[in-house]
């Protein structure tokens, strides 16, 4: 099975499609109806995707697209976040960029989502960066009244420490379902500030965003990069795997916490040899090997 449960009733596929550069590839609503029907071939049936992406755009480029087949949506879950607000030529009143996470905010967020997608409702709504400035009562207002009316599913965060979480989690009536994260083998931030541990505790699936590392991975170029990527080519002679960002994606899966990472590409080859590591089996010493060579020195 190429899913995991994040609750009895929400299921992800265990590779997720990413949509943050789609308006970057410039397909038209036919090219990426059928890219997302490959991915739906390959077994991926989640795709990410937030408000601001594409300067506002992406979200309505993706519903465009599932207009052409509307029976696929039954079949798929969409993620997509809120809370951050770009200054940009779409709202030329705003001075800097800056969050919102007020009731009427999140509510006409996703009346605008709903409207871009073509969707009646959303899977998960994820809260896409901590603020400093924050109301969680505000917040469990705004999923309650979306929760009550259908209109999102289920609720999450991105980017949140545990403390964060902890806290949103104690103002909720909702549990959240996961917290969409950095992590790759070039950035363990997360490893070292609770969140791993937390996630395990809580039993908690978190979603992996730019699990490649941005390409740092792909094309390396600092004495970090080059020491990971040796390592990931010396784990992928031994597991006879022919790409390093197989190697990649199995290092993510194979940890206990259950990481879904988001593939952000939309190369259908890109998306396969992420496929590819659901049938690998890393070993601990494997994946320590990794680990090592991000840190840059023995473990104690």
């Amino acid at each position: 099975m190429n899913q995991i449960s994040l609750t009895p009733q929400l299921k992800f596929s265990k590779i997720v499609h990413g949509y943050w550069r789609l308006a970057e590839w410039n397909l038209s609503n036919q090219e990426l109806l059928k890219l997302i029907q490959q991915t739906q071939e390959l077994g991926i049936t989640t795709f990410d995707h937030a408000d601001i992406y594409g300067n506002y755009s992406c979200e309505k480029l993706f519903g465009d697209a599932l207009a052409l087949k509307p029976s696929l949506r039954q079949n798929i879950q969409i993620v997509t976040k809120c809370g951050i607000k770009l200054a940009t030529d779409k709202f030329p009143t705003r001075s800097i960029n800056s969050y919102d996470y007020s009731y009427h905010h999140i509510i006409s967020t996703v009346e605008s989502s709903l409207n871009n997608f073509k969707t009646d409702y959303i899977d998960v709504l994820l809260l896409h960066r901590p603020s400093p400035f924050f109301n969680p009562e505000e917040v469990a207002k705004a999923f309650n009244e979306l929760k009550q009316h259908g209109k999102v599913l289920n609720f999450g965060v991105s980017n949140f420490t545990p403390q964060q979480f902890e806290m949103l989690s104690s103002y909720v009536e909702m549990p959240l379902v996961t917290n969409q994260v950095e992590i790759s083998p070039y950035c363990l931030e997360h490893f070292d500030n609770g969140n791993i541990d937390y996630f395990l505790n809580k039993r908690i699936k978190p979603m992996a965003w730019s699990p490649l590392a941005g390409g740092k991975l792909i094309k390396p170029t600092t004495e970090k990069e080059h020491r990971i990527v040796k390592t990931l080519k010396e784990i992928a002679t031994e597991l006879e795997v022919e790409n390093i960002d197989t190697v990649i994606y199995a290092w993510l899966l194979a940890h206990p916490s259950q990481i879904i990472p988001v593939v952000g590409s939309r190369h259908i080859e890109r998306i396969k040899n992420a496929m590819s590591a659901l049938k690998i089996t890393m070993s601990t010493e494997q994946w320590l090997k990794i680990y090592i060579a991000s840190v840059g020195k023995n473990l104690p």
